[in-house]
């Protein structure tokens, strides 16, 4: 279904049916939708791209993602500034949600008033909703935390293995976690392994674990004086500096090989990561790895849908969004792939409440994101550049992996963030 792959389609644009600057069209009485999605999101991955073009015979759904984020989110912006190269739908990561609710409200259609979608958490729409009440999308998954590790490197450093007894060598304090890592290190004999991936990426688990991270309610930058920032920029630079992280940071180049071939032991993961990990690692790693309680409630990430205003097919793009964001399709994603629903009435159903996965030793991932999920702060204060921000902090802690002071560091991670921020 590609017409071309998703790189070249996110950064020239390349578009389908009709000729429309967003792609999409209606010819001959057929619709075409195309759709700008990162990662995996899941909507191809397990058919349910497939299941509505067959239940919809005259529609056509292309879908291009590109593998990360940050690369997706950098053409979507360009895309939003020159009014070309735009998709029907374009997936927004939460970090983003602030910003193109007070940015780029203009450029996407308003949800508002959509039969059926008043099954959503609403904590989860008033991240996507303006000031004046538009609604720029539909909520897809949310991101519980837990960690992810490999049983077979716990064995062999002599740490223990059941994901009761592992959640426990670390529970309510980040600091065991980091703790754990040294007795790992002491007990690995395999000096290619790493006990986690990247000290972002615990920093980030660390972060999201508050209600307030780099801004306040009234929108003033608070990443300075926020006593939780620094704690974990402590911890993550302490790891960093005791050698036990790979220098892998999640979704950037070499983390999938990482996965594959078992260069680090764990890695924090939110709900809709299982998916990635189960992917990249592969077959050959098929109950290998487990999943844990991690030290504190968090949320990290989730997702959206939105509808671009000048799409030609907006009322067809717009029922497939409330079609893929239903309760029933968000209760099969998270018993396929893990993405954890952003639906209430999704939250009832037997698949997320009793759901398993054979990949990761038959965790009850239903069971172990189900309790996160209720230890995430009620409310989770966003910010216009949340996303810029924590690009800034990861390659902060990519300077300390690599042997930068963490106060130096630091100091060049603040000088970035003004500069970005303005």
């Amino acid at each position: 279904m590609l017409a071309c792959t998703a790189a070249a389609a996110l950064l020239a644009g390349c578009g389908g049916g009709g000729g429309s600057a967003t792609g999409g069209g209606v010819k001959d009485g057929k619709v075409t939708i195309t759709m700008g999605l990162y990662g995996v999101m899941g909507f191809k991955e397990t058919g349910l791209i497939e299941k509505y073009e067959k239940e919809h015979p005259n529609v056509t759904v292309k879908v291009e993602a590109a593998g990360d984020e940050q690369t997706y989110y950098t053409a979507l912006q360009t895309h939003l500034a020159s009014g070309s190269g735009l998709k029907d739908i374009q997936g927004i990561e939460v970090a983003r949600a602030k910003e193109i609710t007070e940015t780029q409200a203009d450029k996407f259609t308003d949800f508002e008033g959509t039969k059926g979608t008043e099954h959503f958490q609403p904590w989860k729409q008033a991240q996507i909703t303006t000031k004046d009440g538009k609604i720029l999308g539909l909520g897809t998954d949310t991101g519980p935390m837990a960690v992810c590790y490999r049983k077979d490197l716990f064995e062999q450093a002599g740490l223990p293995t059941d994901r009761e007894q592992v959640g426990k060598l670390w529970a309510g304090d980040w600091a065991k976690y980091v703790k754990t890592g040294e007795k790992f290190a002491k007990g690995n004999k395999d000096k290619k392994v790493s006990y986690l991936d990247s000290a972002s990426g615990l920093f980030n688990a660390m972060v999201y674990g508050n209600s307030e991270q780099y801004y306040d309610k009234s929108g003033e930058l608070i990443y300075k004086t926020n006593p939780a920032i620094k704690e974990a920029w402590d911890l993550s630079s302490e790891a960093a500096r005791k050698k036990l992280t790979a220098k892998l940071p999640q979704f950037q180049p070499g983390w999938d090989p990482g996965l594959a071939n078992g260069t680090f032991a764990t890695t924090v993961c939110p709900a809709w990561m299982l998916a990635h990990i189960s992917d990249k690692a592969g077959d050959a790693n098929k109950g290998k790895w487990d999943v844990a309680k991690a030290p504190k409630g968090a949320n990290w990430g989730g997702s959206f849908l939105g509808v671009t205003d000048k799409s030609p097919v907006k009322d067809e793009a717009k029922k497939l969004v409330a079609w893929l964001t239903a309760p029933e399709q968000q209760a099969y994603l998270f018993e396929k792939l893990g993405n954890f629903p952003s639906s209430k009435t999704a939250l009832e159903d037997p698949k997320v409440k009793n759901a398993t996965s054979e990949y990761f030793s038959g965790a009850p991932t239903g069971q172990i994101f189900g309790a996160a999920a209720n230890e995430v702060p009620a409310e989770q204060v966003l910010g216009r550049k949340d996303g810029t921000i924590k690009d800034a902090f990861s390659q902060g802690l990519q300077l300390v992996e690599n042997g930068t002071a963490p106060a130096k560091a630091w100091k060049t991670t603040d000088e970035r963030v003004k500069k970005a921020v303005g």
